[in-house]
């Protein structure tokens, strides 16, 4: 609207902020129809930012323990190298969100992200490498690590999983649901009208099987081979990663959710509750699965 003045003449500032506010409002909507990558959250973007910084770190370390032999380690040095993959995901946020926020050190998106996580990896992991060992045939062979984890039940039991793997997961995957959801949010603030539903899912479908190749491909190396392998890697990649991509279906779009929008708080019984059901659909899925696997 514009506003009259002196007997009706207009002011040429109450024009010029007419003009830059709908210019702005115009930059907005056009904004919204492009899409947009980060949340609108800022505690989450500034999270989602910081796990894209921490991007060469994880791969810079996960590379030099190639390089430097560092898988064959003992206990102590086996657990110390995968904290060292996952403590900055959570020490650095813990110092640094607190003074900007005004919350709890675990008050903000990127700790809570980590938790989600941890509690997921935690059931995929203690379940979920069974089918790896047996279904899909990874092996690990890490002869000095004296502590491991795994199921009592599920699976054949001719493996253990070296307990170093559950501070590993939840690091990598980290990374993955990252890129994930920043894909997915591409997708759904995209304006294609009817097909947007149809774009997410292809999203979701596709981020999932290529962090699952990718995964495969990029630690499955020669270098690893003596302490992690899979006994057909070519099968593995080929078929075994739309196995390995339904780890992902549920989470992907469950772990989306977790404070998206401004003003989101989630509490941290809710944070473990949501990660331990996307586990419990990821083993009924991944045991389903391994009924068409076995024929392929």
């Amino acid at each position: 609207l514009l506003c009259t003045l002196d007997g009706g003449n207009v002011t040429q500032t109450t024009f010029a902020q007419t003009v830059s506010e709908s210019g702005a409002l115009a930059a907005q909507a056009g904004g919204r129809r492009g899409g947009h990558w980060f949340s609108t959250n800022p505690d989450k973007a500034w999270g989602e930012k910081f796990f894209l910084a921490y991007l060469p770190y994880f791969f810079a370390l996960n590379y030099s323990k190639q390089l430097m032999g560092w898988m064959n380690v003992g206990t102590f040095w086996h657990i110390t190298q995968n904290l060292a993959l996952l403590l900055p995901l959570i020490v650095i946020p813990a110092v640094l969100r607190p003074a900007a926020t005004g919350r709890a050190w675990w008050d903000n998106y990127a700790v809570k992200m980590v938790l989600w996580m941890f509690a997921y990896n935690f059931v995929v992991t203690y379940f979920g490498c069974e089918y790896f060992f047996d279904v899909l045939g990874m092996v690990y062979y890490f002869p000095q690590v004296s502590v491991s984890l795994d199921s009592a039940l599920v699976g054949s039991g001719a493996q253990v999983i070296p307990i170093g793997m559950y501070f590993n997961a939840p690091a990598c995957f980290v990374v993955y649901h990252t890129i994930a959801v920043l894909m997915m949010r591409r997708a759904r603030t995209i304006e294609v009208g009817a097909l947007k539903p149809v774009l997410t899912v292809v999203t979701v479908v596709a981020v999932a099987y290529l962090m699952a190749f990718l995964e495969t491909r990029l630690v499955a190396t020669d270098a690893n081979k003596p302490y992690f392998w899979y006994q057909d890697l070519g099968w593995m990649l080929k078929y075994g990663s739309i196995f390995y991509a339904c780890y992902f279906l549920p989470s992907f779009p469950m772990v989306f959710r977790l404070e998206e929008k401004a003003g989101d708080r989630w509490a941290l019984s809710r944070v473990v509750f949501e990660a331990l059901a996307a586990a419990a659909i990821v083993l009924v899925l991944i045991d389903f699965a391994t009924h068409f696997m076995r024929q392929a």
